[in-house]
């Protein structure tokens, strides 16, 4: 069979039109935490160095009323991970298999997740819809998962993170309340004259609605392109990192700028970028700069420095569920519960 020079540019036309993301699923909420609940603790990414800091999770754990159960593979070593992709994806599919398993935590984050995509079984975990809270590498998880089975994953707290009173509280409110969480950045001054620390910057005012979904911008960016990243129409986009020069940061806006995420989207949340002042080369850009080429320019609702990332005190922000984000006030707020 001969194809004409039209034929084949047909084709070429036909293969670059295959949808860039995936239609949005029916949203699974998994069922809410209560005391005497156990909680798993798994090693999805950077291995468990010591059992000092696994203990003072479980203990962490304990004192907001759980029991604890440690994965099999947790203390694991292989290189800079936790064991081997096959070890660490076969403890996350028997943590949702189990029954007497009602949520699941992270240990740490660093990375490895996004190896494992391939190799979890998401018809079981349709199937055992749970919680699972993390963040950092874990993004690879929370965005995939919920991409290939539409359940309602957690961006919150590992279980190295510092539990104190605000970080407990949102995960009290979001994770076991059920609550409608109206996330608010501390408003304390100390004894300054004005509020200094966790400050908000409005990039465009105005309010929008959607489904929250984000995470890591270092880990998001590289998961472009494949199939475990969600429908980002009408999303609202929240994204954090740490340890990035400016100008990774801008390399990697542009790549969900060109990859047409920033057009879809209705409203971009910002929360801390932990040790990303601008390099000591001459003429870097801030931060500030990157907003005002990229985001700003978008005329959407928009604001940075919200509780979210590489912090001691950090919201719970369920992905898949409907919000409302205000970037004058500098707020998100659940318009549904994120759990049943």
């Amino acid at each position: 069979m001969s194809f004409s020079r039209r034929n084949f540019l047909q084709m070429l036309t036909a293969a670059a039109a295959v949808p860039a993301f995936r239609p949005p699923l029916s949203v699974i909420k998994p069922p809410r935490l209560k005391p005497g609940d156990t909680v798993a603790l798994v090693g999805p990414a950077a291995p468990a160095f010591t059992h000092e800091t696994v203990q003072v999770a479980v203990e962490s754990l304990q004192a907001l009323g759980f029991k604890t159960v440690i994965a099999k593979h947790v203390f694991d070593r292989y290189g800079y991970l936790a064991g081997t992709d096959a070890d660490r994806a076969a403890d996350l599919n028997a943590m949702f298999a189990d029954s007497s398993v009602n949520a699941i935590m992270a240990m740490h984050g660093g990375w490895g997740c996004a190896r494992l995509l391939p190799l979890l079984d998401y018809n079981l975990i349709r199937r055992n819809p749970k919680i699972l809270v993390g963040y950092s590498d874990i993004t690879a998880l929370l965005l995939g998962i919920y991409a290939q089975t539409g359940l309602v994953t957690m961006h919150g707290p590992v279980g190295s993170a510092t539990f104190n009173p605000f970080t407990v509280n949102y995960f009290r409110q979001t994770l076991m309340d059920g609550q409608a969480v109206l996330m608010d950045n501390p408003h304390d001054k100390g004894d300054l004259l004005t509020q200094v620390k966790d400050r908000i910057d409005t990039l465009n005012p105005g309010k929008a609605r959607g489904r929250l979904v984000g995470g890591n911008l270092t880990v998001l960016s590289h998961m472009m392109g494949s199939k475990y990243l969600p429908d980002w129409k009408d999303s609202l986009l929240f994204l954090e990192d740490i340890g990035e020069d400016v100008y990774r940061m801008d390399r990697m806006i542009t790549q969900l700028k060109l990859a047409g995420v920033l057009d879809q989207i209705s409203g971009f949340v910002f929360g801390k970028c932990t040790d990303c002042e601008p390099g000591k080369g001459y003429g870097s850009l801030t931060l500030e700069d990157v907003f005002r080429d990229h985001i700003i320019p978008l005329k959407k609702p928009a604001y940075s420095g919200a509780m979210i990332g590489h912090i001691t005190h950090k919201f719970t922000v369920p992905l898949g569920i409907e919000a409302e984000m205000d970037a004058n006030a500098g707020t998100i707020r659940l318009l549904e519960p994120a759990v049943r």
